[in-house]
C-alpha cells in the first residue's frame, strides 16, 4: 500500500454516489474491498432499498453486516428552503435519517442545500429546527454549499446562514470539487475557522467546464487540477481530524466494477496524502 497518511484525519470514506449504479450491498462490499475505512450513506440508498422490498430495519442490518462504520448519514435535500406541507414532510424524513444514524452509531447528518423557495428568514429558522431535531439525538449536522446553486452558491453565503441560525451543532461541509469550481482552490478557505469545518468530501476536477447539473465529471485525486497538497495541509493546520469522503460520480466510474472504482479512488487519495505530508 502507498504510504498511508490517513492518520492525519479519521480515515477515508466511500460516498455511495461514486458507485451509484450499484445496489447498496454491492456499494458496501466495494468500499471494503477497495480499502476504505468507512462509507457515507445517502437518503436515496434507503429509498432504493425500500423500492426493492426491504424494510428500513433490513437496510440497517445490511449496513451493519458489512462492518464498516458510517461516516455520515445523508438526508433528503430541500429542507433548508422548504415551506408548508413540503417542509413538514422533509423534516419527517430528516428525523428518520437521524434515527437511522443513531442506529448505526453515526454522529453526523449530511445535507446539501437542495431546491425550494423559502425566504432567507425562513431558511434560517429551518436550520434552527434541523439543529434541534439532530441535537435531541446527540447528532451534528454538516451542510454543503454548491457552486451552481441559485442562492447558496458560495461558501460565504452558507457561513452567513449558519451564523444567523446561531446553532452549536451545525457546521460546514467542504467539498474539494465545489471549492475548486467555486473560486476557492487549494488554500482558498484560509479565512474559515477550523471549528466551523465538520466534514470534508473530495474528488478531482477536470480542466474543463462542468458538463451537467449536478456535475458528474468528478475524478480521483491527481487526475485533475485540484492542488491537493495545499488543501490537505490547510485542513491539518486547522486541526480538522474528521473523515475524508470520496464523492466522485462519473459515468466512467459507474461503467467499471465497483471494487475497481473504489480501489482506484482510495489509492489515489492515499497517494495525495503521502505527497502532502511526506
Amino acid at each position: 500500500m502507498i504510504g498511508d497518511m490517513t492518520h492525519k484525519f479519521r480515515g477515508l470514506a466511500l460516498h455511495t454516489w461514486t458507485v451509484d449504479t450499484t445496489p447498496l450491498e454491492g456499494a458496501l462490499a466495494a468500499a471494503k474491498a477497495g480499502g476504505f475505512d468507512a462509507v457515507e450513506l445517502r437518503h436515496v440508498d434507503f429509498k432504493r432499498c425500500q423500492e426493492r422490498g426491504l424494510t428500513n430495519a433490513a437496510t440497517l442490518d445490511l449496513v451493519r453486516a458489512n462492518g464498516l462504520p458510517v461516516s455520515a448519514m445523508g438526508v433528503e435535500y430541500g429542507w433548508i428552503f422548504s415551506t408548508g406541507a413540503e417542509r413538514e414532510r422533509l423534516f419527517g424524513a430528516f428525523r428518520q435519517a437521524c434515527e437511522n444514524a443513531v442506529a448505526l452509531r453515526c454522529g453526523m447528518i449530511m445535507s446539501a442545500i437542495g431546491p425550494g423557495e423559502a425566504s432567507e428568514q425562513e431558511a434560517v429558522a429551518n436550520i434552527r429546527r434541523a439543529s434541534e431535531i439532530a441535537a435531541s439525538q446527540g447528532l451534528r449536522v454538516t451542510v454543503e454549499y454548491q457552486f451552481q446553486h441559485p442562492v447558496v452558491r458560495t461558501l460565504d453565503i452558507l457561513r452567513d446562514l449558519i451564523a444567523k441560525a446561531g446553532t452549536t451543532n451545525v457546521g460546514l461541509l467542504l467539498d474539494a470539487y465545489h471549492l475548486q469550481r467555486g473560486g476557492r482552490p487549494g488554500r482558498g478557505f484560509e479565512d474559515v475557522p477550523g471549528s466551523e469545518i465538520y466534514y470534508v468530501q473530495f474528488s478531482d476536477v477536470p480542466d474543463a467546464p462542468p458538463p451537467s447539473l449536478p456535475p458528474v465529471d468528478r475524478l480521483p485525486p491527481g487526475k485533475g487540477v485540484v492542488r491537493w497538497t495545499d488543501l490537505l495541509q490547510l485542513l491539518a493546520e486547522k486541526n480538522y481530524t474528521g473523515w475524508l469522503s470520496y464523492e466522485a460520480p462519473n459515468p466512467v466510474h459507474w461503467a467499471k466494477a465497483p471494487a475497481e472504482t473504489a480501489s482506484e479512488g482510495a489509492t489515489a487519495a492515499r497517494r495525495a496524502l503521502a505527497e502532502a505530508f511526506a
